[in-house]
């Protein structure tokens, strides 16, 4: 019987011209601005937080919210968002203090999925809140028998801490899908 035998060739490694600096393939360089633990990272944090923070407050400063569903959702909302980006914001602010990375899979995926999340929520609740503040405004007239000024503010703070999100998503989305 014959049997046939694998054969092993060696395969010589390259010699390095440039000092040895090996940049092995799908090492990082950089972390981009925007990403955990960068200083970008950390200002899209804050941003959030202090636009969730306004529209939580503001809403939270009139009286009547609490008699519609929508408002009282867009505070809920806001409230995840708070939490979410301080405890987020705090992290970065110890991974700078410490010069330590945030790259690893299960930290980025958990930034990620939060961030759809908390985002996703916010989102609704303003487009929910813009639903009832027009209607209350163009629809039934009365907006002087309401908040409508403290509703819309609250509802923009919303919609921008919503789109201040966005990026933090993004850049943590990116970097899972290029491993």
């Amino acid at each position: 019987m014959s049997l046939s035998h694998a054969s092993i060739h060696p395969v010589e490694d390259p010699t390095t011209t440039d000092g040895g600096n090996n940049n092995a393939p799908g090492v990082r360089m950089k972390d981009i601005q925007g990403m955990p633990g960068t200083k970008g990272g950390l200002a899209l944090r804050l941003s959030q937080f202090v636009f969730a923070v306004t529209a939580l407050s503001v809403m939270a400063s009139t009286s009547d919210f609490a008699s519609v569903t929508a408002f009282t959702y867009l505070v809920v909302a806001a409230s995840l968002q708070c939490l979410w980006s301080l405890c987020l914001a705090i992290v970065d602010i110890y991974a700078l203090l410490v010069m330590r990375s945030l790259q690893n899979y299960r930290i980025v995926i958990s930034f990620a999925v939060g961030d759809g999340i908390a985002s996703t929520f916010t989102f609704a609740a303003a487009c929910a809140s813009a639903g009832i503040t027009v209607l209350i405004d163009n629809d039934l007239d009365s907006c002087d028998d309401n908040h409508c000024l403290q509703f819309e503010t609250a509802t923009a703070m919303a919609f921008i801490s919503c789109f201040s999100a966005l990026p933090s998503f993004l850049l943590n989305f990116w970097s899972l899908a290029s491993r």
